[in-house]
């Protein structure tokens, strides 16, 4: 059996007020620092993956959570502005997860809604980097001080990231590497 990776990182520092524990984020598909499978490489262009979003674990959300957001972006990206692959906003504050395939809208919470990636589609999009060095693939997991974002899945990337940044009580992130020769 494959360890959960744990990789935290929250806006106010590892302890919230009165010792509570931070927001921690874990995966049993990606391992901090690790490569990324092919499972959950895209499927298209010239990338042959299955493009299954990976199974997301979190908890020790802060008081006055009322929502979550997650979200994949590669920095590395040659855009210039780097690349999302999956933004889902609207899930509850009582989830503590998402089952491995729901970037493909199963098993995601009522409410919840994916917004357009980078690829120009709704959903999980996984990478799919030119050839050259790995790149790095960060997943965030946000605890948000709203019940919901006004979000249609026809947003831009950068329109929920800038609603999501404005409502982040904190973080937590998990980065894993992918490339291709």
């Amino acid at each position: 059996m494959r360890k959960f990776g744990l990789v935290v990182a929250t806006m106010a520092g590892g302890f919230g007020a009165g010792g509570a524990e931070a927001l921690t984020l874990t995966s049993p598909d990606i391992e901090p620092g690790g490569k990324i499978a092919e499972e959950q490489v895209f499927k298209g262009w010239d990338c042959a993956g299955g493009n299954v979003s990976p199974a997301l674990a979190w908890n020790h959300a802060p008081k006055g959570t009322k929502s979550f957001a997650v979200s994949v972006f590669d920095p590395d990206a040659p855009t210039g502005s780097g690349f999302w692959h999956w933004w889902v906003v609207n899930l509850p504050a009582d989830a503590t997860g998402m089952p491995k395939g729901a970037g493909a809208g199963a098993g995601l919470p009522a409410g919840a809604v994916q917004g357009r990636n980078d690829f120009s589609a709704v959903g999980y999009g996984g990478p799919c980097p030119p050839k050259g060095p790995p790149h790095h693939y960060v997943v965030t997991v946000y605890a948000l001080d709203v019940d919901k974002l006004d979000m249609d899945a026809n947003a831009s990337p950068a329109v929920i990231g800038f609603d999501v940044h404005a409502h982040t009580l904190t973080k937590a992130t998990l980065t894993g590497l992918y490339g291709r020769r």
